[in-house]
Parts: structure tokens; sequence; C-alpha cells
């Protein structure tokens, strides 16, 4: 058996190596319509190598098709290379601390529910905030948010099988991201390896501006992402 990694061909697919289990998961919603979980709807059938659509096009998804060469996808890599530490934004509460990069948001909404992670973290004195941050921040499949205890300074993170995750969003009506889960090796096009993360969202709708990664573009407009990035104080950012 080959190691686990996916690679990125330029302006291609995702090639995917080494057996790695493929699941799809829908997002599920509380009663007050908040995105609150992920459960499993299908595994498919164990691969030692399998290609994932990357244009959005293929018409043997997930699986591609070839199509990218048919449409002239441009794939480019756009993402920045420094590490989650560099980007990252830093919020402190009374027992919670939280790192925040944006740049890497798939906007699955999972950090607003009772007020938001923000909110949370400033009363995480009170355990029902302290947990209901901790799920916040754990069920983040972008990995954008890691929530880290200020006692003991260890991040809140789930130990997952390597493995890979084609994400429905039944809210939104539409297929999200490619969430790719425990430390799975994501190689660029050009050769060199991306930082090995726990939790990362890759783009397959082809539309992301922060190429390989999501960034929403599956549901949201541009006019949507900078209303949110609004709300959130973040139209100024550059990442």
């Amino acid at each position: 058996m080959s190691p686990k990694i996916i690679k990125i061909l330029e302006n291609g697919p995702y090639i995917v190596k080494g057996n790695i289990p493929l699941y799809q998961q829908i997002i599920v919603t509380d009663e007050a319509g908040h995105t609150r979980e992920l459960i499993d709807e299908k595994k498919y059938t164990d691969k030692e190598t399998y290609t994932l659509c990357r244009c959005g096009k293929s018409n043997n998804k997930p699986y591609c098709d070839g199509i990218h060469r048919e449409i002239g996808f441009d794939g480019t890599e756009v993402a920045s290379r420094k590490p989650y530490v560099e980007k990252a934004d830093i919020f402190e509460g009374p027992e919670l601390r939280l790192s925040d990069a944006y740049e890497f948001c798939d906007h699955s909404r999972f950090c607003l529910r009772a007020g938001g992670i923000r909110k949370l973290i400033e009363k995480s004195n009170d355990p029902e905030a302290r947990q209901t941050a901790i799920e916040e921040a754990m069920i983040c499949p972008s990995g954008r948010l890691v929530l880290w205890d200020k006692k003991t300074d260890k991040p809140f993170e789930r130990e997952f099988e390597q493995s890979i995750v084609l994400v429905h969003d039944e809210q939104k009506k539409c297929q999200g991201p490619i969430w790719v889960r425990g430390f799975i090796p994501i190689e660029s096009s050009d050769g060199t390896e991306y930082e090995k993360r726990n939790r990362v969202t890759l783009c397959r709708c082809g539309k992301s501006d922060n190429k390989p990664y999501c960034d929403g573009s599956h549901w949201m407009t541009a006019q949507q992402k900078l209303n949110f990035q609004k709300k959130w104080g973040l139209d100024k950012k550059t990442g």
C-alpha cells in the first residue's frame, strides 16, 4: 500500500493515494436553524487510488471524468503557504483562547450558534458557554478555528481517522467542500507540500478565490461573502 497523500494536478483533479476512506456526510441543523453537526450519509467503496473532481463540472462526481481539459479549468493555487500560527488572530477569554485564521473559512457556519464563538469565549468561565465553544471549534471542518485550554495550553481536537469527507450542505441545498481529516499530506501541483493539519477543507466547485482551499463560493456570491466579512469586522483583512 502506498503512503496516504493527496496530490493536486495543475488545472486538474485531486489524486488520492493510499486507500484513504471516502465518506459523504450531511450538515444538520438544530431547532433554531443553526448548523450543529455532520452525520454519515454513505461510505464509498475503498480504492487504493482515485481522482476527485476539482472543477465542479464532472459528470461522474465526486470522481474526475477529464472534463476540466475541455472547459479550460483554471485551478491555479493561490493560498498562502504561511503556517497556520502566523495567519491566525488570537482572542482571549477567561479560560479559553481562540486562534482564528479567517482565510481558511469554508462558511459551514458551525461557529454561529448561541451568539457565536467569540462571544462564547468571552464568558468561558461559564460551563455551558465553555462547552458550546469547544463543540463549535472542534466541528469546524476547515480548521479555521482552533480553541486552546489556557490552563494546559493544549488545543481541543478530535482524533480523526485519516479520511476524506464530501460535505453535503442540506440547508443551502448544495454540495460543500472536501473535508480532509487526520493530517493527510496535501501536495501542490508544484511538488511542494502544504502544512499538514488535522482539519482542512478543499474546494470542489472550482469557484474558490483561495484555491486549493474552500472559501464558501459553493453557496455564497461575492456580495454575500463581503457582507459576511463586514458583519464580523473582517472586510479589511488580507489573510
